[in-house]
């Protein structure tokens, strides 16, 4: 017989969260997790060699990576806008970015 692994298949969006519990054989990877948690048909936005980068425990990993007992992998949404950018354009606009809960003035 083989050993089996408990694994977390984990989707979060905007609003809530998707977990999935799972059982696996040995030797799984990242791939057949989501493939065995149903997600892929549930969400079809979720798209595993293209937009959604993965991991383990905030780890990236590729979807071939082999999974161990008790793994969570977490399936990314892609980013709205890139940090930088907004950055860079608050910074362009003028704004002053503050430290601490005072007025921007007091701290010269």
């Amino acid at each position: 017989m083989t050993a089996m692994i408990n694994v977390e298949v984990v989707y979060a969006l905007p609003q809530r969260q998707e977990l999935v519990e799972l059982s696996l054989p040995e030797g799984a990877t990242v791939r057949e997790a989501i493939e065995a948690s149903g997600l892929l048909a549930k969400y079809p936005d979720i798209e595993l060699d293209k937009k959604n980068k993965l991991g383990v425990f905030a780890k990236l990993v590729k979807a071939d990576t082999e999974l161990r007992d008790r793994d969570r992998v977490e399936i990314y949404r892609p980013l709205i806008a890139d940090p930088k950018a907004v950055r860079k354009k608050r910074a362009d606009e003028g704004k002053v970015m503050k430290k601490g809960g005072g007025p921007a003035e007091e701290q010269a």
